[in-house]
């Protein structure tokens, strides 16, 4: 897949990791938290400040609960500002400046998530926002 055929995301290099990035965006586009689920160790963690606070989720059943959020979001579109990656190991960071539809209303934001890949799937992920949809910086 390349950003070409996903019109919702785009300044991601054609990379193995940049493939298996826009594959993450696809999922939630699709809603597909199961697919999702599946990029994720068992014993993955995702650290986030969506809620301006840390909150951490551990497991699949708790990434479950996170990725619920996904469920109300219409339109997203991922802009990369930044990128870089590793191999061995495998780790990503991404700026990413964000608009999608949520309720009936537009937001805007910025998000900076970082991975660290284990045999080929996430296990830390820092999911943080950087601008929240009210302009307030993290």
């Amino acid at each position: 897949m390349t950003t070409a055929s996903l019109p919702s995301v785009s300044n991601v290099p054609d990379t193995e990791l940049g493939r298996f990035y826009e594959e993450h965006i696809r999922l939630i586009l699709e809603k597909d938290i199961e697919g999702i689920l599946d990029q994720y160790t068992d014993d993955a963690v995702l650290i986030s400040s969506f809620e301006k606070k840390p909150r951490y989720f551990r497991g699949r059943e708790e990434l479950r609960e996170h990725f619920k959020g996904i469920l109300g979001i219409e339109g997203l579109q991922s802009e990369v500002v930044f990128w870089a990656e590793t191999e061995n190991p495998t780790t990503l960071m991404v700026t990413e400046a964000i608009t999608l539809q949520a309720g009936g209303q537009e937001a805007r934001m910025r998000f900076a998530d970082s991975w660290v890949l284990r045999d080929g799937k996430i296990a830390i992920h820092f999911a943080g926002m950087v601008q929240y949809p009210d302009g307030s910086l993290a």
